[in-house]
C-alpha cells in the first residue's frame, strides 16, 4: 500500500457557523465551502481550506457537527463540549487494497468502505491500532 497525502483533519464542533467564524477570523482561512448534510453518517460537514505559504494550497479542515441525538459523534461532544480534533485522513490509490493490507497487519478496520464527504470511498481504522488517533483512509479523488 502506498499511503498518500494527508487530505484533512476532522474537527467535531457543536456549531459549524461558530467554527467557520473561528477559522476565518482567527486562523485566516479564505476558502470556506458550503456546509452540507451527510445523513448516512449522521453529520453535517463543512470543509475549510487554510491558506498555504507563497501561493501553495494549505491544509483542509473538515468541520463535523452532529445531525441529531443519534449521530455517531454525539458521544464525542458529550465528552468534549467544545469539540476538538476527531480524526486524521490520508489518501490511498486503492481503498480495497488498503483495507486488505491494514487487516493483514492485524489493524481493526471499522466497517466496510463507504462513501465519505468527498464522494469517494472511505473507512476508519481503530485509534488503538493507530497510535491513539482515529484514522480515516480515503480513496484519492479522481480529480486530483
Amino acid at each position: 500500500m502506498k499511503l498518500g497525502r494527508l487530505n484533512h483533519i476532522g474537527v467535531v464542533t457543536p456549531s459549524i457557523p461558530d467554527s467557520i467564524a473561528h477559522w476565518r477570523d482567527v486562523m485566516g482561512a479564505t476558502k470556506i465551502h458550503d456546509p452540507f448534510d451527510l445523513p448516512a453518517q449522521g453529520v453535517k460537514v463543512c470543509f475549510v481550506d487554510t491558506p498555504g505559504a507563497d501561493g501553495t494550497e494549505g491544509s483542509q479542515i473538515e468541520l463535523i457537527e452532529p445531525l441529531g441525538e443519534d449521530s455517531p459523534i454525539h458521544g464525542f461532544l458529550a465528552k468534549n463540549p467544545l469539540g476538538g480534533q476527531h480524526h486524521i485522513c490520508f489518501e490511498v490509490p486503492d481503498i480495497h487494497a488498503a483495507k486488505a493490507e491494514f487487516e493483514a497487519m492485524g489493524k481493526r478496520v471499522l466497517g466496510e468502505p463507504r462513501i465519505g464527504a468527498h464522494g469517494t470511498l472511505i473507512f476508519f481504522v481503530h485509534p488503538k491500532d493507530m497510535g491513539g488517533m482515529l484514522t480515516e483512509i480515503m480513496e484519492t479523488p479522481k480529480d486530483h
